[in-house]
């Protein structure tokens, strides 16, 4: 019985691991290229998310032609980090303003 209570402990402390890290990886990306904090964009209305959402897609799409390109200065977790910070960005706004 001791064993199933640990796999799900194991299995929670890994997923908490997991979000603390993508979190920490969003908010280091949002730091370093937009000058922004992941909490302070969470707070703006939707207009403003919207001009971050756009930048984003900008950064993401350098971002991947420099990996298509073969580039040195390419980093697959900025990348990353970059992608996540736009789902989660899109995720707090409301659905007519995600479209635009």
């Amino acid at each position: 019985m001791w064993a199933i209570d640990w796999t799900k402990q194991r299995s929670a402390f890994i997923a908490a691991k997991d979000k603390h890290a993508s979190e920490a990886r969003q908010r280091l990306v949002l730091q370093i290229f937009c000058n922004a904090d992941l909490d302070g964009l969470m707070a703006q209305d939707d207009e403003t998310k919207s001009h971050t959402c756009r930048r984003l897609k900008r950064l993401i799409e350098r971002e991947r032609l420099k990996g298509v390109k073969g580039h040195w200065g390419y980093d697959l977790n900025r990348h990353i980090g970059l992608k996540q910070a736009l789902d989660t960005l899109k995720s707090s706004m409301r659905e007519d303003a995600v479209s635009q």
